[in-house]
């Protein structure tokens, strides 16, 4: 079993920026891939970024540039650096290993960017 603890949301203003962080502990596969998604209210769960064990990194285009993942495979974390926040990237951002067939999720951390 896999748990997965986030942390670093809250309240920002525009333009402003976050760190968001995934702890991961339990029984982890040495060949995974960490996610973040996120979900705004009223909307369905989306995908923002990812990055595998072995480095490989994904992004929504529409993210590109504003925000960055990385992760310490040695602390097993996982983390999102959000900068130039807008409005719209209110929503609670979830932390998602995949190990084969298997997903995990977080509970989640609320972020809210508003002035």
């Amino acid at each position: 079993q896999v748990q997965l603890v986030e942390s670093g949301g809250g309240l920002v203003q525009p333009g402003g920026s976050l760190r968001l962080s995934c702890a991961a502990s339990g029984s982890i596969s040495s060949l995974n891939v960490m996610a973040w998604y996120r979900q705004a209210p009223g909307k369905q769960r989306e995908f923002v970024a990812s990055i595998a064990s072995v480095g490989t990194i994904t992004y929504v285009d529409s993210m590109k540039g504003r925000f960055r993942i990385s992760r310490d495979n040695a602390k097993d974390t996982m983390y999102l650096q959000m900068n130039s926040l807008k409005p719209e990237d209110t929503a609670v951002y979830y932390c998602n290993l995949r190990t084969g067939q298997v997903d995990y999720w977080g509970q989640g951390t609320q972020v809210i960017v508003s002035s």
